[in-house]
């Protein structure tokens, strides 16, 4: 496991860098045989068991996909409500005006505003958010902020439903579960499925319900099956 250390010894040996490994790192990793492929439950049980910090820490899983996201073909991209939720409490901002910009603060969104927050967001470096929802007709305003938003991934996105009229079922889903999913530039997919206090069928319900919505999502242009490899993850360690 990580040791929350600014400090962590580094050793060098055969000219790489060898990080010294704690004794929670040492101990759980006893636990984990990494020539075996565990079955999903098998999998949630040992991490769950592995999780040892003294705060609740995010399960994560990656994905290895077989596909190739350097062609537009084969992109994957979208969001599932996880049924269980994340356990984590989402800040919402909502780019609206007019009715829905009522609309979005009766939802329960955290922050509504159009084109007085772009100054506090490019000038202020305002980021107390984590997810942004916008009307379409307020993309051109939020447009201006691509640059800052886009590589934080807050973009508002049709394929992940936070560019919508719709604001009230946006943000009622996001403060529910909502995640996003999208490949990384290693064909790899990086969700969170839960935190270590949740019960394994809990987060085996989770993690299922990312893979039925990535099995759903392959691209027709793919040929053979879209996983290649999983590990699950939490916060300081991870298992394949």
């Amino acid at each position: 496991m990580w040791e929350e250390s600014k400090s962590l010894p580094i050793l060098p040996l055969g000219g790489f860098l060898i990080m010294k490994r704690g004794k929670k790192y040492v101990e759980a990793a006893k636990l984990i045989d990494r020539a075996t492929l565990y079955e999903a439950t098998d999998a949630v049980a040992l991490v769950k068991k592995s999780a040892v910090a003294k705060f609740d820490e995010t399960i994560e899983a990656h994905i290895r996909t077989g596909c190739d996201g350097r062609h537009a073909d084969q992109q994957i991209r979208g969001a599932v409500v996880l049924p269980h939720g994340t356990g984590k409490t989402v800040k919402v901002l909502v780019f609206a005006k007019g009715a829905k910009a009522e609309e979005a603060e009766a939802a329960g969104a955290d922050f509504v505003g159009g084109e007085e927050l772009i100054p506090k967001i490019q000038n202020d470096n305002w980021f107390d958010f984590d997810v942004v929802v916008a009307t379409p007709d307020m993309m051109g305003v939020v447009g201006r902020l691509g640059r800052v938003l886009g590589p934080k991934g807050l973009m508002p996105n049709p394929k992940a439903g936070t560019v919508t009229m719709d604001v009230t079922k946006a943000v009622n889903d996001i403060k529910a579960g909502k995640i996003e999913y999208r490949l990384d530039k290693t064909n790899i997919i990086h969700v969170p499925i839960g935190k270590a206090s949740f019960t394994e069928d809990q987060l085996a319900d989770n993690f299922q319900a990312i893979m039925d919505a990535i099995v759903k999502a392959k691209p027709s242009t793919l040929k053979g099956s879209v996983f290649k490899k999983c590990c699950t993850y939490f916060y300081n360690g991870s298992w394949c």
